[in-house]
């Protein structure tokens, strides 16, 4: 590999290349860091006082690097001659269409980017997968960036782990930064490369390097056992509700298992975020392509459990409140698919939402911070949903509140103004187990938790 520059691109300006450029940047005062994307109004937002997505810590970091290192803009190509590393961050959906609709990944977006490195390219680079792909995209990757007849890109895996909400801290103080690229004089050069970025504030035995596709699938995997982690302790919140036990003190008991742990047994309507759906359904369809019917089928299970969470959350709702809604108005507190977050993608407030309105509920939607996606995340079922950011006004004159997003806000609202303005009886479904239930009752409110 020729002498590098210190210049770095990331093109794609969402929840990964955003954040993760604006904290290296932020520990890299030599390099150059640009992001780019062909979202004109995302980088206008970038480039204000009003960023795009919400995350605790990041407006400040944006603000700290934002004109003297940091730099956003849509001027792709300039971007990708200007930097001798690239990271791709694009998006990379579950596919709807076609072979492996609603597992595989769409990579149309990731082809595209591949395809227009080659032809505007000026020298050799340094390719980095950001974006959560199945495993061997690399490959397929390369197989594009090799027909250049004169530059060669080297490629390298490097997911990220970040959780949102506490995306700023995990880039701060990361668990692991990894690393996979092809054990080559030119691969091991590249990796070097990389974890020079890194390692000006990322402990050296955090940085792991390892072959390309053992990277590629760590990612899928870490969502997968993750998520495993979730689907399991709502299960057992349902038979904890059958038999009289409490899924909390379950929950404590087992995560006192040293070989355990305590992360990830919070009980709740179910995972939602970009990835956690997505990277299992990819890696179904993976299984599957190789012939692994029985893990394939394994991992189905995960998603499959979550969606029966949603489903049995709402039976719950409809048996309690005398098994109809029809015409009765229930206040949706938290639309984002958890707390500390704009996102709502694959949110369990969604389906929840869809179901209510089936049943005819009148429904008004919460949130501090995703509203703004309601419209296009329920679609035409948002003409039968109104909105508030004031949660006293949504409650007002409700039959219950459902809270769906553990915002800590919640927790400290007046709840005996709330009972004096709802209809009676007053029901709270408490969906993450965060209210003082004893207190609750003790107003009037009818109680409703999850796994208790």
């Amino acid at each position: 590999m020729k002498k590098m520059n210190k210049s770095i691109c990331c093109i794609g300006a969402g929840y990964i290349g955003g954040p993760t450029m604006a904290v290296i940047a932020d520990h890299n005062h030599d390099r150059k860091v640009i992001v780019v994307d062909i979202n004109k109004e995302r980088i206008d937002a970038w480039n204000s006082d009003k960023l795009p997505i919400f995350e605790p810590g990041l407006a400040e970091v944006v603000k700290r690097r934002r004109g003297k290192n940091l730099f956003f803009s849509t001027d792709i190509d300039k971007a990708i001659r200007d930097c001798d590393i690239i990271f791709v961050g694009v998006n990379t959906p579950t596919k709807t269409f076609g072979r492996g609709a609603g597992a595989a990944s769409d990579l149309q977006f990731w082809e595209a980017t591949a395809r227009n490195i080659v032809k505007v390219a000026n020298r050799d680079k340094i390719v980095v997968e950001k974006s959560t792909l199945p495993v061997r995209t690399a490959e397929a990757m390369e197989s594009i960036l090799k027909r250049h007849p004169k530059h060669h890109f080297e490629v390298l895996s490097n997911p990220e782990f970040l959780a949102e909400g506490t995306a700023i801290a995990d880039l701060e103080k990361p668990d692991r930064v990894l690393i996979g690229g092809h054990q080559t004089p030119r691969g091991k050069a590249a990796i070097k490369a990389l974890a020079e970025v890194y390692g000006t504030w990322v402990p050296r035995e955090r940085i792991l390097t390892t072959n390309l596709w053992s990277s590629e699938l760590s990612k899928l995997a870490a969502n997968a056992f993750l998520a495993q982690r979730v689907s399991s302790i709502n299960s057992l919140s349902a038979l904890c509700e059958t038999t009289g036990a409490d899924v909390e003190e379950v929950a404590r008991a087992i995560g006192m298992d040293s070989r355990i742990g305590s992360k990830f047994l919070k009980t709740g309507p179910g995972f939602g975020g970009s990835c956690f759906k997505k990277d299992i359904l990819n890696l179904v369809y993976i299984c599957e392509t190789y012939g692994l019917t029985e893990v394939a089928n394994y991992w189905r299970q995960v998603v499959q459990m979550n969606d029966y969470q949603q489903e049995r959350l709402v039976g719950d709702i409809i048996r309690t409140m005398f098994n109809t809604l029809a015409n009765k108005k229930v206040a949706v507190f938290g639309f984002a698919f958890k707390a500390n977050t704009s996102d709502t993608r694959e949110s369990p407030a969604i389906a929840i939402t869809r179901m209510l309105a089936e049943e005819h509920a009148q429904i008004v939607i919460t949130d501090p911070k995703a509203l703004k996606h309601v419209a296009e995340d329920l679609g035409k079922v948002a003409e039968k949903v109104k909105t508030s950011a004031d949660p006293y006004a949504a409650a007002r004159d409700a039959d219950a509140i459902i809270l769906l997003t553990d915002w800590e806000e919640y927790k400290t609202l007046d709840y005996k103004r709330l009972y004096a303005e709802m209809r009676k009886p007053a029901f709270i479904f408490d969906y993450r187990n965060i209210l003082p239930h004893a207190q609750l009752r003790k107003l009037g409110f009818q109680v409703k938790a999850l796994g208790k």
